[in-house]
Parts: C-alpha cells; sequence; structure tokens
C-alpha cells in the first residue's frame, strides 16, 4: 500500500460536490464546496506530481461522496472487486467503479452482494498474501466472508478484526482510520483504537509502528492520521497537525502537505480516501 504510486482513480469535488446538502451528507460546518473544489485541485496536482496518471470519473450525478474514491471497489494484483457500502447515500457508487474499470480494461474479480457490505476504508493489505478488514459500522461478517471467497483462491488470507464504535453510527470509523502504511515495514498508527489482534499481528511480523499525536487525532476525528504515501516514506497529509507530521519525519519520512479544512476535515475523509490507487509498482 505504499509502493510507488502510477496510477489511481479519482473524482472533482467540483463536480461530485458542487451544490451539495451539508445536513444530508453529515458534513461539518466548515463545509463550503468551492473552497472543497479548491483544495482538491491542489491535492489532485500532488498526486500527479509524484508521477502517478489520474483517472478521472465525471459524471453530474449528485452523489456528492463519490469523491472519495478509496471506498466503493478494492484493487488487488489481479484485478478489482466491486463492494458494496455500508452508507445508504453511497449505494451507487460501486456501479461507477465498476463502468469505469470497464472502460480501463481492468478485470472485475467479483462483488459484494447485498446483505454484505465492504467499504475499501476498512481494507489494509498487510503484505500480498494477507488483507485485514476492520468489521464495524460499514464493513459486516457477510461481507467480510463474501471476499474471503473471491481472494481465498488467489492465496489471499482474509482475516476480519472489530472495530469499535467509538462516536457512534452516523460517524465512521474505518480500519484505515486508525492506521496509515507508510513503507512495507512501517506505518503511522492511533494504537489506542487498533483491534489489539491486528496491533499484535503487526508488531510480530516486524512492521515499526509510528504514533500519531493523541491530541491532533481527536481535535481532527482521525484526519491527522490519514495520509497518502505516493512512494515508500514519501507521503501527502492534511496541512495543520504538526506534531504527527514531526512523527513521520522522524521515522525518515518526507511528508508534503495541503489545505484541507473545507474538505477533508469538514467531511470525516482525507487524502487516501480521496484516491483509490489502481495500480502501484
Amino acid at each position: 500500500m505504499a509502493a510507488p504510486l502510477r496510477r489511481v482513480l479519482m473524482r472533482s469535488a467540483a463536480n461530485s460536490m458542487r451544490g451539495a446538502d451539508h445536513a444530508a451528507w453529515h458534513y461539518g460546518p466548515g463545509f463550503d464546496p468551492a473552497r472543497a473544489a479548491i483544495q482538491h485541485a491542489a491535492l489532485a496536482e500532488m498526486v500527479a506530481a509524484s508521477g502517478a496518471k489520474i483517472e478521472w470519473i465525471d459524471l453530474e450525478d449528485g452523489l456528492s461522496d463519490s469523491v472519495f474514491t478509496h471506498d466503493p471497489s478494492l484493487m488487488t494484483n489481479h484485478g478489482a472487486v466491486i463492494l458494496s457500502m455500508g452508507k445508504g447515500l453511497r449505494k451507487a457508487e460501486p456501479a461507477l467503479h465498476e463502468q469505469t474499470y470497464a472502460r480501463l480494461g481492468i478485470p472485475i474479480l467479483g462483488r459484494i452482494e447485498a446483505p454484505g457490505q465492504v467499504e475499501g476504508g476498512d481494507c489494509v493489505w498487510v503484505d500480498a498474501h494477507t488483507l485485514a478488514v476492520g468489521r464495524g459500522v460499514r464493513t459486516n461478517q457477510e461481507g467480510i466472508r463474501q471476499l474471503a471467497g473471491i481472494l481465498g483462491p488467489l492465496g489471499v488470507d482474509v482475516l476480519g478484526f472489530d472495530l469499535p464504535l467509538w462516536q457512534g453510527e452516523e460517524a465512521c470509523l474505518h480500519l484505515m482510520s486508525v492506521i496509515s502504511p507508510l513503507a512495507d515495514d512501517l506505518a503511522l498508527v492511533h494504537a489506542p483504537l487498533l483491534p489489539a489482534a491486528f496491533y499484535q499481528m503487526l508488531r510480530g511480523r516486524g512492521i515499526t509502528l509510528v504514533h500519531g499525536d493523541a491530541d491532533e487525532f481527536h481535535a481532527s476525528n482521525g484526519l491527522s492520521l490519514n495520509v497518502l504515501p505516493t512512494a515508500p516514506r514519501e507521503v501527502i497529509a492534511v496541512a495543520g497537525f504538526p506534531k504527527t507530521l514531526a512523527a513521520m519525519e522522524a521515522a525518515g519520512c518526507v511528508v508534503k502537505t495541503f489545505e484541507a479544512d473545507a474538505l477533508c476535515i469538514a467531511c470525516e475523509g482525507g487524502p487516501t480516501c480521496l484516491t483509490r490507487p489502481i495500480l502501484r509498482q
């Protein structure tokens, strides 16, 4: 999840968030669609500058959360899995990803079908043969069972880990809310909310854990921890969290930041959520 980013699926906030009702989408008072569009464009420039090719989804459909392209699908070394969203307002998004993959010539390995639910933010590749999946508000056991059925024949172990409720059902605590890979052997974490068995597995596999600042984590509703690796130890993060940034730099990371108060902070989705990597190499 931290190999050099070569190709990534994104969706313009200027398109998807235009005219969005912040109450309907559960966005915070800081949401401003015009400023969100500017901030998203700045992120896209940084992603492109890293050398990644951006594949854009651009439709006029009112699906505001579809800007968070990480969640409706999962990419593997063999093709894509179309997921099933736990948030009702996002049920139409997986079809957008399936259409895009068909256009790009990327094979579809399978689909998570109702009542199964899996969101991409709950999926963390520990290595090429181990996928950790958070079981919580957005991802259920039936979804994990179906995902294991799709990936098991490819030699992938799918391991489910229980997540805490934290701030309730309307909020969103994904597994990736509490861990961001920085390199194959390095990850940024908020340890108090990590599933204990997952924490022990990471430590047992020799993965060094960088602990983000706890006050910044709570002040940002977890967005201080949501960072996008464009290469090993090269990451993009939301601006405004100097202690967490310093912890990553002390671990040997180069960190670039962008202003994201009207986009990431207000809408509870960081640079990882805003990108669906489809090729790392």
